[in-house]
């Protein structure tokens, strides 16, 4: 039996918050592939195969999508908006993961179909312990419409 990595697209533009969530995941036994956009345009390029993005790689259908809202070229909650308006991508767990603390971020977070808003903590040791929560509960205990299919 072949088991196949679970996939994890963080749409983040902030290099230093990109080293620190590749850092966590490498820490955890979970086998997962963290695929990393940087901007809301390459989110959803690769989240429908455009461009550079090959819809023959089964890596284009991740199992999570970590979103950050304050984002260059198209911010995230448009990439929230568009996801939920395609019928491939419509019951993608997405988790808002930001640093805003702001209540209109998470009503309209909460609006346009997030599952979970996080705020980013400063502090190394939490910010490793909460990547590491969200992937276990998101790839591992939660069952999501994805995990029926085999994966």
């Amino acid at each position: 039996m072949i088991v196949k990595k679970k996939v994890i697209l963080l749409v983040e533009d902030n290099p230093n918050d990109v080293l620190l969530t590749e850092r966590a995941l490498k820490k955890t036994r979970i086998e997962s592939e963290l695929v990393v956009a940087r901007d809301g345009i390459e989110a959803l390029d690769y989240l429908f195969c455009r461009q550079k993005f090959d819809c023959t790689n089964t890596a284009c259908n991740p199992q999570l999508v970590l979103l950050d809202l304050k984002l260059p070229r198209i911010d995230g909650f448009e990439v929230l908006k568009r996801i939920r308006q395609d019928a491939k991508t419509r019951l993608l767990p997405v988790v808002v993961l930001t640093s805003s603390t702001e209540e209109k971020d998470i009503l309209n977070s909460y609006a346009f179909g997030a599952n979970s808003y996080v705020c980013k903590p400063v502090d190394y040791n939490r910010f490793v312990d909460l990547i590491q929560h969200l992937e276990q509960f998101w790839l591992i205990l939660n069952r999501s419409p994805f995990s029926c299919s085999g994966d």
